[in-house]
């Protein structure tokens, strides 16, 4: 499913976007999502995190949960209309530091409105079935469904159905129409009641959710400043042209956190339950084995993406105006394997009664990725905006990990990580080879060049990817890996 999601975006995004919207468009549209998804991040008040958190509590399904959704409905909405009030008063601002290079953005930023609000109850709905462990359908709504109906607003706008106002409007809607199908789909499982039980609440537990949640709002006001900074740093001071042959980029290394979407999902709960019973050796258990699986998954896609870097901005159309960027997929696909191979550390962090040390440990991310944005962008641009995350998340990880360590006992890491990494690298030395004493030859084989370079670049990957898992195989890393190809050979009768 994810895959199929990935499918769309891609030809959406380097078939339908670089060839009929311009860098200009393409960053509008970024600044768009993001700010949006910035506005809808604060107005939940943590509702992600706590509902994980607290929903065994409230677990009972002869019950329906206690109206435990109910709440999970309401606080999100009074977040939402006072970040939104917050919005409107820091307008003017908001406006004077991107009006000079970021014009477009301005006209249409009254569209962050509507655009954050479904975006926040899409990811409430999609909660509420996670902690139902009905995830198939939601997921399907979020990767696929949104991403098909964005491909045809791109294509209506592209073929002059509707102009730009139309797109705005119509990707706003896209949000909408899949909330929309979260709530219908919410209500089809028939285990869930709105109808809110205050009396069921305790002191203890009422007392203990204010807190929380009023930790989580501050939490939230740095944590969901985090994914978007870039955005608004190269916007705000390059202009929506560069934002826009950054977007692709960011899109090439978003491709690389795939596994994680669904892995983190599944995970979650079960180390909620863990922590509340406070089995720790289990939760050590999941926290290494989600961030091994997450780290061969991820630098695997990594590698991939990397050596074929080259064809991939060959391909897409106006490809020769995007690959500037090149070298920003390098360094944001770092950054994505690090937050996807190491984020359990945090989930582990937000459900312990350490949670509030999280709320430091995110003051110094975002203050250090600021920072660093400040000073590397106008040396570096669009190149220092992705070292400054780097950067950033390498501090966080460092101190945060080396807490939960301590305090917890709990650590994602092992040796089985580094010897990936020797895999990997050593996997980069032989392509390295392949390319300076093969590729020239072969591709020279072949009157049609792009001929050349796709054969090429289809036996290299093959090779690699088949070295890469003989390797995993081989050395026993992966007792789940392992055991699915061990069941793929036996099926096969090789074993």
């Amino acid at each position: 499913m994810n895959y199929l999601g990935v499918l769309v975006g891609f030809i959406t995004t380097f078939f339908i976007v670089t060839k009929y919207l311009t860098t200009e468009e393409v960053g509008l549209t970024r600044i768009l999502v993001d700010a949006s998804i910035l506005l809808s991040g604060l107005a939940q008040l943590g509702t992600n995190t706590s509902a994980m958190r607290y929903y065994p509590y409230f677990k009972d399904e002869k019950e329906k949960d206690h109206g435990f959704f109910g709440w999970t409905v309401i606080i999100p909405f009074f977040g939402f209309i006072i970040f939104s009030v917050l919005f409107f008063i820091f307008k003017q601002p908001i406006e004077n530091y991107f009006s000079q290079n970021s014009e477009l953005f301005v006209n249409y930023i009254y569209f962050v409105i509507p655009m954050a609000f479904f975006m926040l109850y899409l990811l409430v709905f999609e909660t509420n079935s996670n902690l139902l462990m009905r995830i198939v359908v939601p997921k399907f709504i979020r990767e696929v469904g949104i991403r098909l109906m964005t491909l045809v607003v791109y294509l209506l706008y592209a073929f002059d159905v509707i102009n730009l106002d139309g797109m705005v409007i119509a990707l706003c809607l896209t949000y909408g129409i899949a909330t929309f199908f979260n709530v219908i789909y919410l209500f089809t499982l028939k285990k869930v009641s709105f109808k809110i039980q205050p009396s069921y609440v305790s002191k203890w537990l009422r007392k203990d959710f204010i807190f929380y949640t009023l930790f989580l709002i501050a939490t939230s006001l740095a944590g969901n400043l985090i994914p978007v900074l870039n955005t608004f740093f190269v916007s705000g001071k390059l202009g929506l042209a560069v934002a826009g042959i950054n977007t692709i980029a960011v899109y090439i290394a978003s491709l690389v956190e795939i596994p994680y979407r669904s892995l983190s999902a599944i995970s979650r709960p079960h180390i909620s339950q863990g922590m509340k019973d406070n089995d720790m050796k289990e939760v050590n258990k999941l926290a290494k084995s989600v961030s091994l699986h997450q780290f061969i998954a991820s630098f695997f896609i990594f590698f991939i993406i990397w050596i074929n870097i080259d064809l991939i901005y060959t391909l897409i159309p106006n490809g020769n105006v995007y690959d500037e960027a090149k070298f920003v997929v390098f360094i944001l696909a770092l950054v994505k394997i690090i937050n996807t191979s190491l984020n359990v550390g945090v989930t582990v962090l937000s459900y312990s009664k350490y949670y509030y040390y999280s709320l430091f440990f995110t003051i110094i991310l975002t203050a250090t990725a600021i920072i660093m944005n400040i000073k590397l962008i106008p040396i570096w641009g669009m190149e220092g905006a992705a070292l400054a995350s780097l950067i950033s998340y390498l501090i966080y990880y460092t101190l945060l990990l080396m807490f939960v360590n301590r305090k917890l006992h709990v650590t994602p890491l092992s040796m089985k990580e580094f010897y990936t990494l020797l895999i990997i690298v050593a996997l980069f030395a032989i392509d390295f080879l392949l390319q300076k004493y093969m590729s020239c030859r072969l591709i020279h084989l072949f009157n049609v060049e792009i001929i050349g370079q796709l054969t090429d670049s289809g036996i290299r990957t093959l090779a690699m990817s088949l070295l890469g898992v003989v390797a995993i195989y081989k050395l026993g890393i992966s007792k789940q890996i392992n055991d699915i190809i061990n069941k793929f050979l036996s099926f096969l009768k090789l074993i």
